[in-house]
């Protein structure tokens, strides 16, 4: 891809304005420098005039192939958050187009999709990345800086529970269980532990997974559990919940010399929810992705942080802004993207073995593709 000159304004163009595409690459974008965020594409008239309002100025379509087909200049840049069934058609016409792409996880229902994208941006010369902010969580970077350091050892299991407690259903596609709008757990907060299991400890070469629907009038998964083997042989225990009474630690990564335990989420969404941006500090007392001592995880062994054994370990802050920056850095300097789409199609493969494992009750080989 070209690379684009220093100093020039990159212009972006965001499809979709519902939660991801408000809550966060919004805020993000215009908090980068050197981004501006110049079109939200969405025909919601009520999501128009939000986004009129929290970004005075910015231009608003109704249709996402204006970016790149529109009687005006191209953006620099298009991101789509938009629902996941969307994903594919529009990265595809965009990669088509010669426009540089950001997508949102998961970027597509298969690996061969996420393949198939790859390839069109490797022929084409255009920019592809995956939104996978949950890399730039505290405490992810925390336990990675840990496990590079030696402090735990080695590993042999790793346990990630992403749960809440939302007994009720809250509608939309995200809980629809026709096939084509990907919805349910496994691929939605699935796609971050996943993807976070991954890039700690390499290749998963077995899955097993259980999907279950608790909810009533629920028609996709909302509480599952995956297992994966590595085949550096670290074993990781995968939670993703929304009916969870009694949440779990975050994190708890069990090594031959000590356990690191965290509880808690990262603040950043919740600092995006309520208005904050990175940079401003408005109504915050804490700095941007820190959080305060006592929510700290523990390292130690031989006993339960809940009693008070371990150390009490420094949490690094979370760093969303540092995904748009590198992406701005690839557009640049046409350096690589900080998430690319090949990684994608790798989270992928697991989580299409991990349904599969749940229907028919089986351990997926992914060495064979065979139970």
């Amino acid at each position: 891809m070209n690379a684009i000159a220093p100093g020039t304004p990159l212009r972006v163009g965001l499809v979709g304005y519902g939660l991801a595409g408000s809550v966060f690459h919004a805020p993000l974008v215009t908090a980068t420098p050197g981004l501006v965020l110049d079109t939200v594409v969405t025909s919601d008239p009520g999501r128009q005039a939000q986004a009129r309002e929290a970004h005075p100025g910015v231009r608003i379509a109704a249709d996402a192939t204006e970016l790149w087909e529109g009687p005006g200049p191209r953006v620099d840049l298009v991101v789509i958050a938009s629902p996941n069934k969307t994903h594919v058609p529009l990265a595809t016409a965009a990669l088509t187009a010669g426009v540089p792409v950001v997508v949102d996880k998961p970027l597509a229902a298969t690996a061969a999709e996420a393949d198939a994208l790859a390839d069109l941006s490797e022929r084409t010369g255009t920019f592809l990345s995956v939104f996978q902010n949950r890399r730039w969580d505290n405490d992810f970077l925390t336990l990675r800086r840990l496990i590079a350091d030696g402090e735990l050892g080695e590993i042999q299991r790793f346990e990630s529970r992403f749960e809440r407690w939302r007994p009720q259903l809250k509608g939309g596609w995200r809980e629809s269980g026709a096939p084509e709008e990907i919805g349910g757990l496994l691929y939605d907060l699935g796609s971050h532990v996943v993807d976070q299991a991954l890039v700690l400890f390499g290749p998963a070469v077995r899955v097993y997974a259980e999907a279950d629907v608790r909810r009533p009038g629920a028609e996709t998964d909302d509480d599952t559990f995956i297992a994966l083997t590595h085949a550096s042989g670290v074993r990781s225990h995968l939670y993703v919940s929304a009916t969870t009474a009694q949440l779990g630690p975050r994190f708890r990564a069990l090594g031959s010399r000590a356990g690191y335990v965290k509880y808690g989420l990262d603040p950043q969404e919740a600092a995006l929810r309520d208005g904050l941006r990175p940079g401003s500090g408005a109504g915050s007392d804490q700095p941007w992705g820190e959080e305060p001592e006592h929510l700290w995880g523990r390292i130690g062994s031989g006993e339960s942080p809940l009693t008070g054994g371990g150390t009490p370990v420094p949490t690094l802050a979370g760093d969303y802004p540092a995904y748009y920056a590198a992406v701005a850095a690839a557009l640049r300097e046409g350096g690589p993207a900080p998430v690319g789409a090949r990684e994608a199609a790798r989270c992928l493969a697991v989580l299409e073995a991990a349904r599969t494992s749940s229907r028919d009750g089986v351990s997926v080989d992914l060495r064979s593709g065979g139970a």
